[in-house]
């Protein structure tokens, strides 16, 4: 029989090495369009700076913060449902 890994919480997110997934982004996009440019070790700092603050800020914040920012700023990535405003006043 086989062991199955089963995670400690059920919304642990998903980690690379040392870091959840949203905080190597950062690292990672600085590398790829450091490679790109011929930059790789100055956008790779950046990558770690932006992780940094990034780090500090989502300490600080409840959890998926991320999430409300993007969709505060229109970058809504799945269908989302709508609901009318309450404080309207004529129905039409």
């Amino acid at each position: 029989m086989e062991k199955i890994m089963i995670p400690k919480f059920i919304d642990e997110p998903p980690t690379v090495l040392l870091w959840s997934v949203d905080e190597i982004a950062p690292i990672a996009v600085g590398l790829v369009m450091g490679m790109f440019l011929g930059r790789a070790l100055i956008f790779t700092a950046l990558g770690f700076a932006v992780t940094h603050v990034y780090r500090r800020y989502a300490d600080r914040s409840q959890d998926g913060f991320l999430c409300h920012l993007l969709y505060w700023h229109g970058f809504c990535f799945r269908e989302t449902r709508t609901v009318v405003n309450p404080f309207m006043r004529d129905w039409y």
